[in-house]
C-alpha cells in the first residue's frame, strides 16, 4: 500500500472513531513530504463543504502560506465529489490519487455519482487516478456496519 494512502486512511478511521463525519480522509504530499492531512468534518461542523479534501486543502493553504498548491498531490480514501475535484483544480494540485470509486462511495449511501451526472462533471484526463482500492474498501465496510451514523 502507498504509504501515504495509508496516512489517509488512518485520517478517515480517526474521523469515524470521533462520529465527525463520513469514512473520507486525505493527505497532501509535496516533494515527497506530508504537509497536511484532513478527514471529514460534515456533522461535527454542520459544515456540508467540509469534506476531508477541502478540511486538507485549507490547513496546506495555512501552512505553507498560500492558495497556490501547485507542486501538490493529494491521497484521498474516496474519489472527489465534483466540490472536492474543482477544489483541488483551484488549489493548482497536480494530482488526485483516490482509493474507493464513485460506485463504491455510492454503495455506502452517498451520492457523489448522482452529482457526477446532475452537473456533467468530467475532471481533465490524467487528472485522478485509482490507487489501493482494496484497502479503501475495508475502511468504508468498516465504516458501513457502524449503525445510527449521520452520512452527510
Amino acid at each position: 500500500m502507498n504509504k501515504f494512502m495509508k496516512i489517509a486512511i488512518d485520517e478517515a478511521e480517526e474521523g469515524i472513531k470521533n462520529n465527525h463525519g463520513g469514512p473520507f480522509g486525505s493527505c497532501i504530499v509535496k516533494d515527497g513530504q506530508v504537509i497536511s492531512v484532513g478527514h471529514n468534518h460534515v456533522v461535527a461542523n454542520n459544515d456540508p463543504t467540509c469534506h476531508g479534501e477541502i478540511d486538507a486543502i485549507r490547513k496546506a493553504g495555512e501552512k505553507l502560506g498560500t492558495f497556490n498548491l501547485k507542486g501538490c498531490e493529494i491521497y484521498t480514501t474516496g474519489q472527489p465529489c465534483p466540490m472536492c475535484a474543482c477544489a483541488c483544480m483551484w488549489a493548482n494540485i497536480d494530482k488526485v490519487y483516490y482509493g474507493c470509486n464513485q460506485k463504491d462511495i455510492d454503495n455506502i449511501g452517498f451520492r457523489d455519482d448522482e452529482l457526477y451526472k446532475s452537473f456533467n462533471f468530467i475532471p481533465p484526463k490524467n487528472f485522478m487516478k485509482e490507487l489501493d482500492r482494496q484497502e479503501c474498501l475495508m475502511l468504508f465496510e468498516k465504516y458501513n456496519t457502524i449503525k445510527n451514523k449521520t452520512k452527510y
